[in-house]
């Protein structure tokens, strides 16, 4: 039964991480993103940009592991699964979700204007 449980959380909180929930990108994936490319723009302000995709990437492939990893243990049967393939599936699904948003942004069919205003902000010294 806990084991079900835990199995539950997990799927819940991966759907809400994964390319399959619609609205997640806005509360979840574009935060963790931004954090993620903040991290790396303390490396070098040129990495705001590449470290914002690669956190999106990220977000979005451990939101598909943890659904995995959290339906084997909901399913009874497990060994109908292949472990391997579910993984790989899930990194290609990802790579081509986030390689599509990119795209959307760069031909301008998404509208970053807010988030390029917030992106070349300097933070406060001090």
């Amino acid at each position: 039964m806990l084991k079900r449980l835990r199995g539950g959380l997990l799927l819940l909180l991966g759907y809400l991480l994964s390319p399959l929930c619609w609205w997640n990108d806005l509360v979840f994936n574009l935060p963790i993103a931004y954090g993620f490319g903040y991290l790396c723009s303390l490396l070098s302000p040129k990495l705001l940009v590449p470290g914002a995709i690669a956190g999106y990437w990220i977000s979005n492939i451990v939101g598909v592991v943890m659904m995995q990893f959290g339906a084997m243990d909901v399913i009874q049967n497990q060994s109908s699964r292949n472990s391997r393939k579910d993984l790989i599936t899930g990194l290609l699904s990802s790579t081509a979700y986030t390689v599509l948003i990119v795209a959307l942004i760069q031909f301008k069919v998404i509208d970053t204007t807010f988030l390029l205003s917030l992106i070349q902000r300097q933070p406060p010294t001090g």
